[in-house]
């Protein structure tokens, strides 16, 4: 495409962003080649997309398989796929009220199946700032999504120590191998 006396622009797309990167004249002095170290072209920046690594949450485990997330002192309290497993299709959640206080490994809740009925027993101690109502009107959450849509309830922690008691995944993918639970 380039021929003497021409000028020819090449334009490298990097990534989502497209800028001038080379400006090549061919030909005679007299031709833009003089002019062209003068040429001031601005960056024009086209759309970016940045992509992150997705963050891991880390959830702490107890050995009455309930787990919570943390966040800042706000703790979401779940029961494990291995909990759900057990229970089979669960039919019936009874979720601690909001504005009631839980204390660590004290009963605050059930949860039915058709296989069975199964207290829950609370990870930390704290005060119950929401509840899945989702759970309540809909408890094969659980069995769908134990981990996502069909958390229990979230709980201010009263003593965010607590936590430092239970088992992080590693551990507790350990105790399952065990014969103790």
């Amino acid at each position: 495409m380039a021929t003497d006396g021409r000028k020819m622009a090449r334009f490298i797309i990097q990534g989502s962003r497209c800028a001038i990167k080379t400006l090549i004249s061919h030909g005679e002095s007299g031709s833009l080649a003089a002019a062209a170290p003068k040429l001031r072209i601005p960056f024009v920046a086209a759309r970016s997309i940045t992509t992150t690594r997705c963050l891991r949450v880390e959830r702490w485990y107890t050995d009455k398989h309930e787990w919570i997330t943390m966040d800042n002192k706000i703790g979401t309290v779940g029961i494990s796929d291995y909990a759900q497993d057990a229970l089979g299709d669960v039919v019936y959640a009874q979720l601690p009220d909001v504005g009631s206080t839980i204390k660590k490994d004290e009963e605050c809740g059930a949860l039915e199946s058709v296989k069975a009925a199964s207290e829950l027993i609370s990870p930390v101690s704290g005060k119950v700032i929401e509840k899945n109502e989702a759970v309540e009107s809909k408890p094969s959450l659980i069995n769908k999504s134990c981990y996502k849509d069909g958390w229990l309830f979230k709980v201010e922690l009263s003593n965010p120590d607590e936590t430092k008691s239970l088992m992080n995944e590693e551990a507790y993918n350990v105790f399952l191998k065990s014969e103790t639970h």
